[in-house]
């Protein structure tokens, strides 16, 4: 212990180490800080204006407890595979990125896949009321938003 806390105050004590030190936990911070959802809020970003797309949609409420916040987001994300179907079968211009959306979605949930059970406070995904799909992007971008502050 003290051998490790003299190496690292020689470190602070010397310029050019407290340079390093800094610019290390400033990098370190900004990787820490990139939101696992930045992919999805892209894509999001680039099928909002799709005229191709007329679905009603379950959409989560953008201010519901932070408890149910994983749940929020995994309705919205089983929400764009009703998208996607819809794209698939009217073969419309965005396609690729609703795919992308329900990819990166999966992804950045990681081992709780989007088909994993919510607490019992929080709403079924068909509890929420249904929403014209330029709404339920808006509200799902809110919701990303939130997410990654």
């Amino acid at each position: 212990y003290l051998l490790l806390n003299s190496h690292f105050f020689c470190l602070v004590k010397n310029e050019m180490g407290l340079i390093i030190f800094v610019l290390c936990a400033y990098v370190l911070k900004t990787v820490a800080g990139h939101c696992k959802w930045a992919e999805v809020l892209k894509d999001l970003e680039q099928i909002k204006t799709s005229k191709d797309i007329d679905v009603s949609l379950y959409t989560a409420n953008t201010d519901e407890d932070n408890e149910c916040q994983e749940p929020v987001m995994r309705c919205f994300f089983l929400e764009t595979k009703v998208i996607l179907q819809e794209c698939l079968i009217k073969n419309c211009s965005k396609t690729q990125d609703v795919l992308n959306i329900w990819k990166n979605g999966n992804a950045s949930f990681g081992n709780n896949k989007l088909n994993s059970t919510a607490s019992a406070k929080c709403k079924e995904c068909e509890e929420y009321e249904e929403k014209n799909f330029t709404e339920f992007i808006q509200s799902f971008v809110k919701v990303i938003q939130k997410e990654c502050k």
